[in-house]
């Protein structure tokens, strides 16, 4: 996610697709260049993308950290952002592409579900929500955009199942923003607070340890019911996740969970 000025949307790179315009395209094995989008990536990966992807790898938070990202800060941002490690080989490969194409391709991460469209979270300060905008950018290279197949931005997010990516993503555009501010101090983003917020965020089996068998039920109030959702939902356990980050840090308040 990188900030950008509203006043410069029609500039950026691609085409912006705005509510109920549509664009042409289609993905299939036949093209000469499929699969090539799936190597050298600059991939951010978002908190509900790794949740998704080591359920689907059958491995823990700890193990997928440790093996697939690589955590980077970039300039004038105070929380570090995580991207897919690619392949150790000649063309830089998706770790996860192989023979037969994408291995996770039902749990793939957000931004490759969302492909040809790049996403933006605009933040409507009036109204204290967070939107999407939508821009159409294929790579050059890309014979899926010379397709006949017509799309609007929702059709082509129903298509690809990725509503609840989606959703999530601005929910998660909505904390990370807050961090365009220094809420450390001399502790700076990589201490003792700074690695809870990352663990809330990209951790989610760190982090249900630590809700669960931690005094965190005894200094916070969370419902009953969503008690029990949480031992047992990773996506509710995420929620309560960036909740928290937003209460603890920023002061934020919420609505499902308050100090006692």
């Amino acid at each position: 996610m990188k900030k950008t000025d509203i006043s410069r949307l029609d500039t950026l790179p691609g085409k912006r697709i705005k509510p109920g315009e549509t664009f042409k395209f289609q993905c299939h094995e036949k093209l000469s260049c499929y699969n090539l989008c799936c190597r050298n990536l600059n991939l951010f990966l978002y908190p509900y993308d790794i949740l998704r992807l080591k359920k689907q790898l059958k491995i823990s938070s700890d193990q997928f950290l440790d093996t697939y990202v690589d955590v980077v800060l970039r300039k004038d941002n105070y929380l570090p952002d995580v991207l897919l490690k690619m392949a150790d080989n000649q063309e830089k490969t998706c770790p996860f592409l192989d023979a037969d194409g994408c291995r996770v391709y039902p749990d793939r991460p957000d931004t490759c579900r969302t492909f040809p469209i790049e996403q933006g979270a605009f933040f409507d300060a009036a109204k204290n929500k967070t939107r999407l905008v939508h821009f159409f950018r294929p790579p050059d290279f890309c014979l899926g955009q010379h397709q006949k197949k017509t799309w609007t931005t929702n059709s082509w997010s129903m298509d690809q199942n990725a509503a609840l990516y989606n959703q999530m993503t601005v929910r998660w555009a909505e904390v990370k923003r807050l961090f365009e501010s220094d809420p450390w101090g001399k502790e700076g983003p990589y201490g003792s607070k700074g690695k809870m917020v990352f663990m809330a965020a990209y951790n989610i089996d760190g982090f249900r340890e630590f809700v669960l068998h931690s005094t965190f039920l005894t200094r916070f109030k969370i419902k009953t019911a969503l008690i029990k959702k949480i031992k047992t939902s990773d996506t509710e356990l995420l929620k309560l996740g960036f909740e928290w980050i937003k209460l603890m840090i920023w002061g934020k308040q919420s609505r499902i969970i308050q100090f006692f």
